[in-house]
């Protein structure tokens, strides 16, 4: 099914990964948001549940195997064009992942990575949406403290 002018609403998932503190971060490589940075995820395959899709996306785009934990967040993304026409409509649920094992890079189409502070989204041009799923991951994950 086509994502532009879709025949109907379709599922995607977002991987909230937070690791020692960071949040993993995709800067999209397709439409919508193309370029912005934003939270890895992606649509939900025939036959896999919510969860793998999650974990099948992070290994994609972040290549960080994760295990995918609880819902953080469901959102619509709901965009016309300037006729007024469905341009995109994506249900997407953000889960919290727990990083399992992997380093951060780029894959899929996600045209880099990052690993970032939370007090840096809002400088990178990370959505308020995503800003707030994000901060609910981070608040139940604080930053591990160091050892002095």
């Amino acid at each position: 099914m086509p994502r532009e002018y879709p025949d109907r609403p379709l599922v995607g998932v977002g991987a909230v990964v937070i690791h020692q503190g960071l949040v993993a971060l995709v800067r999209r490589g397709a439409e919508p948001r193309r370029g912005e940075w934003s939270i890895p995820g992606g649509l939900v395959e025939l036959g896999e549940t919510l969860r793998q899709a999650a974990e099948r996306e992070a290994l994609e785009e972040i290549g960080l195997a994760v295990e995918a934990g609880e819902v953080l967040e469901v959102f619509e993304n709901l965009q016309r064009d300037s006729q007024g026409k469905i341009l995109y409509h994506f249900v997407v649920v953000d889960f919290e992942c727990r990083f399992v094992s992997g380093r951060l890079t780029a894959g899929g189409d996600a045209n880099e990575a990052c690993w970032a502070v939370a007090n840096d989204l809002k400088a990178l041009g990370v959505s308020e949406a995503a800003m707030r799923v994000i901060g609910k991951a981070v608040s139940r994950n604080p930053k591990p403290e160091t050892e002095t």
